[in-house]
């Protein structure tokens, strides 16, 4: 792992394990590029990330996102509709979903966590999808964004996989109170941290 050679390790704690052979719908806050490196340590099986269209022109991510990967233009919500239909086709292939629900790393240093859109809590209702909120503590000390303001370091990065969320109980019009829920939790544990 690359990661591993710049000095950089994941340290994963889960508040229960997941199963493997389940499709989850990963939802995390967002700080740094390396952010999409824990899920592919993470994510088991098949699994497509949803990311902002911009992404298709980075040199090394662009990969992902222009071959098993669903760019949306922020902007466009035509973009947003076809992405999310996507992502609901790949979901009842059983392709797991990570997506980070703040839209964009937050342009604050240190990172705050940003209000949540609804898409994904509503899609994982309607699929009957479990979510697994994700706590990305501290990557952020040791790459913030693309590392370019204030650089790389070495250091091991906390990650706290809570128990995922059933869905199956909920009717579409919570797709609020679910993502509110799912905010408070990876909020809850960030401030642990601090």
């Amino acid at each position: 792992m690359a990661s591993a050679f710049s000095g950089i390790f994941f340290k994963f704690e889960f508040e229960k394990r997941l199963d493997k052979n389940q499709t989850y719908i990963f939802c995390a806050n967002h700080t740094s590029n390396l952010d999409i490196i824990i899920f592919c340590i993470l994510a088991r099986g098949r699994y497509h990330f949803m990311g902002k269209e911009e992404l298709t022109k980075n040199a090394v991510l662009g990969i992902f996102f222009k071959t098993i990967d669903i760019a949306v233009a922020r902007a466009s919500k035509i973009s947003s509709f076809k992405a999310f239909k996507k992502a609901a086709e790949n979901l009842e292939k059983g392709m797991s979903l990570i997506i980070f629900p703040e839209g964009k790393i937050d342009d604050a240093y240190p990172p705050v966590l940003q209000d949540f859109k609804s898409g994904p809590f509503r899609l994982a209702i309607e699929k009957n999808i479990p979510i697994v909120p994700v706590s990305i503590k501290n990557l952020w000390q040791v790459m913030w964004d693309d590392g370019a303001k204030y650089g790389t370091r070495p250091g091991i990065v906390d990650v706290y996989v809570h128990e995922p969320i059933l869905t199956s109980i909920l009717a579409v019009e919570n797709d609020e109170v679910l993502r509110d829920e799912v905010y408070g939790k990876i909020e809850r544990e960030l401030k642990r941290e601090r």
